[in-house]
Formats: C-alpha cells, structure tokens, sequence
C-alpha cells in the first residue's frame, strides 16, 4: 500500500506558511467588527447630526412660530368678531327703534289726555253757568278742579350740601349727618300743613296740585306726592296774601320746625313773596257736586 504524502511537510519550493494562517477569519472580524453598511450609516448619522441649526437659531424660530400663531389666533377672532357685529348693531338699532316708537305712541297717548282733559274741564265750566256758581267756582279752587292765579309765597326746601342717602327710613331717626341732613316726607307734611294753616288757598309742590286727598309719603329714599316721585330741591307753591302768609308762616310751630332743621342739619330753606302765580289743575280729578233728589219731602207734614 503506498504511503499518503505528508500535509504537514513544506512543498518543496513553497512560501513557507503562517502560523496564524488557519486563524484568518478570526482575525478579520477582530479587524472589521463594524459591517461596511453600518459603517456607511454610522458615518451619514453623523454628517446629519453636524448639520444642525445652532440652539439660538432654534429658540428664534420657535419664537416666530408662536408669534404666527398668536396672529392668527388674533385674525380669527377679529373675523368672528366682524362677523358677528353686524347682528348685535342690527339688534341694537332694532331696540332703538322700539324705544322711540313706544316713546311717541306714549306722547300721542299724552296729548289726547291732555285735550279730553281740557274738553271736560270747558263742559264742567259750561254746565256751572247758573245761579249759585261763583260759590261753585269757590269749590273746585278749593279741590284743585280749575287752575288758579293770584300772588302768594314761593317757599324752596332742600336736601344739606353734605347730605347723602342714609339708611334709615324715618326721618331724624339717625344719628349720622348724612342722613338727617335730608329732607324727608314727614318734613314736607309740616310745611304742607303749616302753609293750609296759615290761610294757603292753593298749594303745588314740585308742580304737583295738592287736593283734601293728596298724600305725602316715603318710598325708600324718595318722597312720593300722590304716588309721584319727586326730586330735590322741592318747590311749594302757595296762592294767597304773599305778606301775610309769608309773616303767619315763618312765625307758625311749622315755620320753627324748618328752622330748626336749617339750624341743626343744614337743610336749606327760603321763602320769599311772589306778586303772580299761575297753579294748574289737579290731573284727573273728577268734581262731583249733590243735588236734591226728585220729589223728596213728599207727604211731609
């Protein structure tokens, strides 16, 4: 049998071998531990990462961002805003309109009272032409049925320059200055009631005719005559003998008490005589006059 050569031995003529030749493949992966594609990736990764914007260049363009979203923010609700303005101007002109329609229906309203009220005033005048009728005209000065003219006082009462609304709903019943230094209604009772005492044959007040069933009241901080609100300063007329009147009323129990209010609460008060005076009519005042029934006392003995 012939003998196999030996491997091991050197060819004759042959490069002698490495000893780490069979250690090859080892030896290349310790070399080359990164594949060429990872290697390629690697290397973009960086190119890509040294490419970016500087950190201040980034917060300035994150800036310019909010501020084109805030304007726009800002632009839209303008819009919205635009949009809707032509509705609400609609709505208001509408209200105006109202407003001022119902304003001069109410004005309508108020001149035809005034004219009936002037017609049934003429057809009172005319049905009173008969014997006895000056002593009727008498009556209806006296219930404020008719106007009047004549002289008389113009008395001026109102509010202390320092008073303001107190809390407190009967008069001088505070001590705070703010408050007593306020008219009240019980004030303008007394000075009411002094100026009929004193021999006053027509009085108004604010305008207001005073008739034997006109009252003088409080509503909260206002004074009510005939459920009309009134307003300082208030102004009481009174038809009469200016003088006397004058000289009766400041020396009257109602006088002193206005001037006690003048001198402790600072309310202000002047009275001064007026040569002519013109008052109107109470509104709505019906005149009612009795008269004897048809055959009464028949059969009387």
């Amino acid at each position: 049998m012939p003998q196999q050569p030996d491997r091991s031995s050197p060819v004759p003529g042959a490069a002698p071998r490495r000893p780490d030749a069979s250690m090859s493949l080892l030896t290349n992966v310790m070399e080359h531990s990164l594949d060429d594609g990872y290697a390629e990736a690697a290397a973009r990764r960086g190119e890509v990462g040294s490419s970016r914007l500087p950190t201040e260049l980034r917060g300035r363009l994150w800036v310019a961002a909010g501020l084109v979203l805030a304007a726009v923010v800002v632009t839209l609700g303008a819009a919205q805003a635009q949009v809707s303005a032509p509705t609400e101007a609609k709505e208001r002109q509408k209200l105006a309109d109202r407003i001022q329609t119902e304003t001069a229906s109410a004005d309508r309203l108020q001149r035809d009272v005034d004219a009936l009220r002037d017609r049934v005033s003429a057809e009172q005048q005319a049905a009173l032409k008969h014997p006895g009728g000056d002593s009727n005209s008498a009556l209806e000065v006296m219930a404020a049925a008719t106007p009047v003219r004549g002289s008389g006082v113009k008395l001026v009462v109102d509010d202390a320059e320092e008073a303001t609304q107190g809390d407190t709903g009967g008069p001088r019943e505070s001590t705070s200055f703010a408050d007593t230094g306020r008219v009240r209604d019980r004030d303008m009772q007394r000075v009411v009631n002094g100026l009929w005492a004193c021999g006053a044959e027509a009085v108004t007040v604010n305008g207001q005719r005073l008739t034997a069933l006109s009252a003088i009241r409080a509503a909260g901080e206002a004074i009510l005559v005939d459920n009309k609100p009134l307003a300082p300063p208030y102004t009481v007329l009174a038809i009469g003998d200016g003088e006397r009147l004058s000289t009766a009323f400041r020396n009257s129990a109602d006088g002193q008490y206005l001037r006690v209010l003048q001198d402790n609460y600072g309310i202000r008060a002047s009275i001064s005589v007026q040569k002519s005076l013109e008052l109107a009519a109470a509104p709505s005042l019906i005149v009612r006059y009795a008269k004897p029934a048809a055959g009464n006392g028949k059969g009387s003995k």
